[in-house]
């Protein structure tokens, strides 16, 4: 559905080390950064990216926003939230576990990135 997802970030560098960490947690490759300071992490399904915005005012999070990444199991998504808070990322929400609801038992994990834009780890459970 989506061909891109980019999110502003205050220190892009240091936004590449969290994210690094949690996205190698699921078998991403580091990001690459172009020489306009971005970070991009490039998959055959689509493109996360990281920015500094580009009006020059500080990068601030989504008010109700979150941005989701597929899990492959509750353990890797314990390990990414695991590996996030030891990379600068900070808890929110209740920890992970699996929530019911309207789209069924989810299993899932969240946190605040370095420039506090909410992101989960999710993990459909059949």
């Amino acid at each position: 559905m989506f061909s891109h997802i980019m999110i502003g970030a205050n220190d892009v560098q240091a936004s590449k080390v969290f994210y690094d960490a949690i996205l190698g947690e699921m078998g991403h490759k580091p990001g690459v950064m172009d020489e306009k300071g971005r970070c991009f992490y490039f998959t055959d399904k689509g493109v996360f990216s990281l920015t500094k915005p580009i009006n020059g005012e500080a990068a601030s999070h989504g008010n109700g926003s979150t941005i989701g990444f597929t899990a492959d199991s509750p353990e890797q998504a314990d390990a990414w939230h695991a590996t996030g808070l030891a990379n600068g990322g900070t808890a929110c929400e209740d920890g992970p576990g699996v929530r019911e609801g309207a789209a069924g038992k989810l299993y899932l994990a969240y946190l605040r990135d370095p420039s506090d834009n909410k992101i989960c780890a999710l993990f459909r459970i059949a």
